[in-house]
């Protein structure tokens, strides 16, 4: 994982918030699949916030895209993404 790559996760009622920072590569899209995996069951909406990310790696960017449709319990789950960075990890056609 990038070294300086963290994600502020906060929560209100049926929103979670996830602010990625620092630089994104593989692990980092692992670590991310992860947090939205075990925070899935509690909300129903997820914004991914990409302003603090100051590069991302195309290969995290393809490693976050091809598994996110492995996360089988989160299927009810819409993710907004948001930010300057937004495109670079949000699926394609959304």
């Amino acid at each position: 994982m990038a070294t300086n790559f963290r994600i502020t996760v906060h929560q209100n009622s049926d929103n979670l918030h996830l602010k990625l920072h620092g630089d994104f590569d593989g692990s980092s899209a692992y670590l991310l699949l992860n947090t939205i995996e075990k925070r899935c069951r509690l909300t129903s909406k997820a914004f991914i916030h990409t302003n603090g990310l100051t590069q991302i790696d195309p290969f995290g960017s393809s490693v976050f895209r091809s598994h996110l449709g492995d996360l089988k319990s989160c299927k009810h789950m819409l993710l907004h993404f948001t930010g300057d960075h937004a495109g670079a990890l949000a699926p394609q056609g959304s």
